[in-house]
């Protein structure tokens, strides 16, 4: 028997509710999950890899399945090729995703055909929500629970404190 592995990359910093909804979804489309988390210098991370994957793996712990979380710093075709990976999961929420998405998954066909990209729409409540405006929320005070779970929120917070809020 084959097992059907997808995998869902993304910075993760911080991860959000939106992610989990995404990871929830594709957990139950695969056998095995691979969450993928790297690092984009132009997205300026808040956490470190290794705390951004502490973070990812203590989130999905509940949702139960095979799901395993890796850091990764490669081209993602490459990433998932080694990863025995047949799926590439992509989460959307507006029509601005789905323009670079939709680019992002021509290229990486190019560069590896045998595995498909799959879009999963965030749910409709979930959809505002990103990890670059959470942070920004997040460093001028604003309250991110309707955002993020209570232990990240947590975090953020820590976080921000030993930064230093900006506009101060």
């Amino acid at each position: 028997m084959t097992v059907r592995t997808g995998v869902y990359p993304g910075t993760f910093d911080p991860i959000t509710l939106g992610h989990m909804d995404i990871i929830s979804r594709a957990a139950k489309l695969v056998d095995r999950l691979v969450i993928g988390v790297t690092t984009n210098p132009s997205k300026n991370p808040m956490f470190s890899v290794e705390e951004r994957m502490a973070m990812v793996k203590r989130e999905v712990d509940a949702i139960g399945g095979e799901i395993h979380v890796v850091s990764f710093n490669s081209l993602l075709m490459d990433f998932a090729e080694r990863e025995g990976a047949s799926m590439i999961v992509r989460g959307l929420r507006a029509v601005a995703d789905f323009e670079y998405e939709y680019q992002m998954a021509g290229m990486n066909q190019q560069l590896n055909d045998t595995i498909e990209t799959v879009f999963l729409m965030a749910d409709v409540s979930l959809q505002p929500i990103a990890s670059r405006l959470v942070k920004e929320i997040a460093l001028f005070g604003g309250d991110i629970g309707k955002f993020v779970t209570p232990s990240v929120r947590d975090e953020m917070v820590a976080r921000v404190a030993q930064m230093g809020r900006k506009g101060d």
